[in-house]
């Protein structure tokens, strides 16, 4: 049994009072199932993201649902989100995540690099507490925690590739330079100042490029793109949101690197996307990262900090990477729902499978 989404909006209300409204809408689904034998009683397992209050949650739901066994999957967390300068974190919605991960029967991360960061961050969160925060707490919560990397729509970004390396002509001429894409939301945490900076000492270099811009944000961009852009000038051959999957792909296909220069990355979708379709990456040697890249190229595709404008000169510069298109769309590969569908499947059934030895 699945249940109806809540509009993707008002974060901070979702955590606060999503759960009700879940909860009354799971119940109606179970009342409006229960003349169909086969959807009968309540669902064997709950798959929740790290957004919902569970405690809230489970308690809302009738008796029978709310000793259901819980999988809860951690796709961001409050707990080690960067937060805007001169913002101070709200330990509220941090201590919502981790009750509701102390509620679920099993924790899954959506990379090793968050489930570690999360982890080694709880001590001292646990610390600032007033009084009686539970020393074991740390603990348990680690011992039920798995890495289940997030699946991706892969394969169907092949749809709009069916012969080749694709040259719409869309986005600017070859002979102006190698096409960068920067496929990252427009906000403060994927750094944009960072990268319209190291981009605009490539160009002072006098290297060639063209730059997409193929994010999208809340609101009017802020100052720091449309001084970016207003510097980057003709350069810019895309700029915002591209409207629909398919011409997504295409831009991904026809471009030739991707640059992340975020100050924060749980998993790295949009990158792992572009990697897939052949752009050569530049990213930073931390964060999710590594793990994403196989250990033989860190040193060909992950830039230390004081490095990446002359890194991203160096990339620019060679016609070709040193490996093949082909090898490069293996490195993540794995990470297509096809290939990751089943292991979710399998953490679902373990969760159902211990809980009924349980009973």
């Amino acid at each position: 049994m699945t249940i109806d989404g809540l509009p993707g909006r008002y974060w901070k209300w979702r955590m606060q009072g999503g759960a009700p409204a879940l909860a009354r809408r799971a119940g109606a689904r179970s009342a409006a199932a229960r003349g169909l034998a086969s959807e009968a009683g309540p669902p064997q397992v709950v798959v929740a993201s790290d957004m919902l209050d569970l405690p809230r949650y489970l308690g809302c739901l009738p008796a029978a649902s709310s000793r259901v066994p819980v999988l809860l999957y951690f796709h961001e967390n409050q707990l080690t989100y960067p937060l805007p300068e001169g913002v101070e974190r709200d330990l509220t919605y941090a201590w919502t995540n981790v009750v509701s991960a102390l509620r679920a029967d099993r924790v899954v991360f959506n990379s090793d690099y968050h489930r570690r960061e999360f982890l080694q961050a709880l001590p001292a969160f646990l610390a600032e507490l007033p009084d009686e925060a539970p020393p074991e707490l740390a603990e348990i919560i680690a011992s039920k925690s798995r890495t289940l990397h997030l699946g991706c729509d892969l394969r169907g970004l092949d749809e709009v590739r069916p012969d080749g390396r694709i040259v719409s002509g869309r986005y600017g001429r070859p002979e102006d330079g190698p096409l960068v894409v920067w496929n990252q939301r427009w906000e403060y945490d994927k750094n944009p100042a960072r990268l319209f900076e190291a981009l605009m000492e490539v160009a002072r270099q006098g290297v060639p490029f063209r730059v997409a811009l193929a994010g999208a944000g809340q609101g009017e961009p802020s100052q720091v793109f449309v001084q970016g852009r207003r510097a980057l000038g003709d350069r810019v051959v895309q700029w915002g949101k591209v409207e629909g999957r398919e011409e997504y792909a295409r831009l991904l296909f026809e471009a030739d690197v991707v640059v992340s220069t975020a100050l924060h990355e749980f998993f790295g979708a949009a990158v792992v996307e572009a990697v897939y379709c052949g752009c050569r990456p530049v990213l930073p040697r931390r964060l999710s990262y590594p793990e994403l890249i196989p250990a033989e190229v860190h040193d060909r595709v992950l830039y230390d900090e004081r490095e990446l404008s002359s890194f991203l000169a160096r990339v620019l510069a060679e016609p070709l990477p040193p490996w093949s298109a082909e090898w490069q769309r293996t490195w993540v590969a794995r990470f297509d729902w096809g290939n990751m569908s089943g292991l979710y499947d399998d953490e679902i059934w373990s969760v159902w499978a211990e809980a009924s030895r349980s009973d």
